[in-house]
């Protein structure tokens, strides 16, 4: 089969796989319907987040049921199925609390990252990390559920409840979704974004059904100091930038994943401001079927604004700025086998 690996260089490479097969009783193999380029493949890509070298990246995909082991109930061939990627082992310490997402047996089990993903034309995983989607659901909807998962977790991390201000930071697609979501739990939300062209495809996808309840900034607006009961920093390197959009009493979510980024912070302005900086971690899988119910209502089929085939996968990339001196222009971008 085609799939896109990583090399030593941090570059993607299109080359023939090994086609995954149903070893395991419990194993499915999903043919890819698409994947979605998330920005930690983006971080990959450009050296912001560590991954194996060789192994075949993307982890947002939906598709179709191909194979099934013996042992597998809730899936048949045909099926079509949403990836959850967040894999866990269920019996270390931390699963048995029910602590899913700190899961301690990680290694080797990272989708995309440290075990084979989904920029390919099939993906193998156990079943019980697939899940249905809902009959109607169009699969550009479908593939933004991942996304909406990671939303779910930082808004709940946050605590975030109807009447508050949520102030988004980057309004890149999980931004977005955070947005959305935000807004769907009662929030008032400020979106901000610096690059002019995601700020118009953000006020876009805010144009209809949100009732203005969401709007977008850019950075530097005063309007976003101290606005944010919640503030989320999806970008994963503006704790500073985050904490002045933060209320009194504001609590502040680092969401976003950069293995480099670091942050100098004034204890006292934590103690007098009353702030609180909260780090969610990877959301608990029993978020999935959550975000799968509410996508029902949210049009996250907006964010994805261009799709490439996987032999296109530089074009796509360079344009979520991947490639260097290269701008943004898109959104979501989503890879399709062919």
């Amino acid at each position: 089969m085609k799939a896109l690996v990583l090399t030593e260089r941090r570059t993607i490479s299109l080359v023939d796989h090994p086609k995954p097969a149903a070893t395991a009783p419990t194993d499915v193999v999903v043919r890819v319907a698409q994947t979605g380029i998330c920005g930690t493949d983006r971080s990959v890509l450009v050296g912001k987040f560590p991954a194996e070298p060789g192994v075949v990246m993307g982890h947002e995909a939906v598709g179709t049921v191909a194979e099934v082991g013996s042992a597998v109930t809730a899936h048949k061939p045909g099926d079509r199925v949403v990836i959850n990627p967040t894999l866990y082992c269920g019996s270390c310490p931390s699963c048995l609390r029910g602590h899913w997402d700190f899961c301690a047996n990680k290694a080797g089990t990272e989708v995309g990252l440290d075990l084979d993903g989904a920029f390919a034309e099939f993906i193998r995983l156990p079943e019980r990390f697939l899940h249905a989607v809902p009959e109607g659901m169009d699969l550009d909807r479908a593939v933004g559920v991942e996304p909406l998962a990671c939303a779910l977790n930082n808004i709940g991390a946050g605590r975030l409840v109807a009447g508050e201000t949520a102030v988004i930071v980057g309004g890149g697609p999980v931004g977005v979704v955070c947005a959305m979501a935000a807004q769907h739990h009662g929030a008032r939300v400020l979106l901000a974004e610096p690059d002019p062209y995601r700020q118009e495809l953000c006020r876009a996808v805010f144009a209809e059904d949100f009732g203005g309840r969401v709007t977008v900034h850019a950075p530097d607006d005063p309007d976003l100091a101290g606005r944010g009961d919640v503030v989320i920093d999806t970008v994963g390197n503006l704790l500073e930038q985050s904490m002045a959009y933060a209320a009194t009493r504001g609590r502040v979510v680092v969401m976003g994943y950069n293995s480099k980024a670091s942050a100098t912070v004034r204890p006292l302005e934590i103690l007098q401001r009353g702030l609180q900086i909260i780090g969610a971690g990877d959301y608990n899988s029993r978020l999935f079927p959550r975000a799968i119910e509410l996508a029902r209502w949210l049009p996250l089929e907006r964010l994805v604004t261009h799709r490439f085939p996987l032999e296109r996968h530089e074009e796509a990339f360079a344009a979520l700025a991947a490639a260097p001196g290269a701008p943004y222009s898109a959104l979501k971008v989503v890879l399709v086998p062919e």
